[in-house]
């Protein structure tokens, strides 16, 4: 599913129109990629919540150039969902 299904169902479903909730949407994402590259977590009770995860430093390696090369500490963006939505997941979704 794209955005575009995803405010094209919203739109059908509420009947407002697509690009207001085109415009709400886009505004949702701005609003925790902003919060998120500051750092701060975000909490949606029911769904889950999108997190900052601290990723250790570490040694990696350059295979063309058979070189050890360092990785510094860094943060990465995770989503972790809520008990209730991963266990609905569990339940409805069959494995192929």
């Amino acid at each position: 599913m794209t955005k575009a299904d995803i405010v094209n169902e919203i739109a059908e479903k509420t009947g407002v129109e697509r690009t207001i909730v085109l415009n709400t949407v886009e505004s949702f994402m701005k609003v925790v990629k902003n919060n998120m590259t500051q750092g701060k977590n975000i909490y949606l009770r029911g769904f889950g919540t999108f997190l900052c995860k601290k990723r250790a430093a570490k040694i990696g390696r350059n295979i063309t150039k058979n070189q050890a090369v360092h990785i510094p500490a860094h943060f990465i963006p995770a989503f972790k969902p809520a008990k209730t939505f991963a266990d609905k997941i569990k339940k409805n979704v069959k494995a192929e």
